[in-house]
């Protein structure tokens, strides 16, 4: 069998520096030029689940393509937990017991904003990808170890599926991709939409 051969794919940019996204990349054979967006994440109050991530991602793609090369392709993805109400990242211990808590035996959604935008074009896609996620029910002695580490901190709803706190969702309804952080199968083909052909 032939090895996999990486593809050095310096005309992707990604405006993330997080490890899981740009792991993701690298498993599907890109090798992506990675600028983080430096913006600040104070969205407007969007009603419903999917603008303000939409909002945060276009946002992050749009600072990035100021600097970049015209005809680059960027990608920019934000996620949020919505359970009636946005819910980001915790500020601390505190705020990520009391996110969880509040999601113990219940439904909620992880949704995902991405923005795929060809630099200084008009070639751009903007969309959202939903998943349902169901927690089993769990005691604050149940988590305490997880709230003890790092991984709630950068995480929005306090968890990472693929982690530790895994072992709590009783089902899923969606892409999992998606509750990771980054929908790949959506991104691509947003990729192949606003014209790029290396895939």
């Amino acid at each position: 069998m032939a090895a996999f051969l990486k593809v050095i794919t310096m005309n992707i940019i990604l405006a993330s520096k997080s490890p899981r996204r740009i792991e993701i990349m690298r498993e599907h054979g890109i090798e992506p030029e990675i600028i983080p967006a430096d913006i600040t994440e104070n969205p407007p109050l969007y009603e419903g689940k999917c603008d303000t991530p939409m909002f945060l991602a276009l946002k992050k793609a749009m600072k990035v393509e100021e600097s970049a090369d015209k005809g680059k392709f960027i990608i920019a993805a934000d996620t949020v937990v919505y359970d009636g109400r946005i819910i980001g990242k915790p500020k601390d211990r505190d705020d990520a017991e009391k996110i969880l808590m509040s999601l113990s035996g219940r439904s909620h959604y992880v949704v995902t904003g991405c923005a795929v935008i060809k630099a200084h074009t008009s070639a751009r896609k903007v969309f959202a990808v939903t998943t349902r996620v169901t927690f089993t029910d769990y005691s604050i002695s149940d988590i305490a170890d997880y709230l003890a580490g790092d991984e709630p901190y950068d995480k929005a709803g306090a968890y990472a599926i693929q982690g530790y706190f895994g072992r709590f969702v009783k089902n899923y309804e969606g892409s999992l991709m998606n509750v990771i952080g980054f929908p790949w199968d959506e991104i691509e083909q947003a990729l192949k939409d606003t014209g790029y052909e290396g895939i």
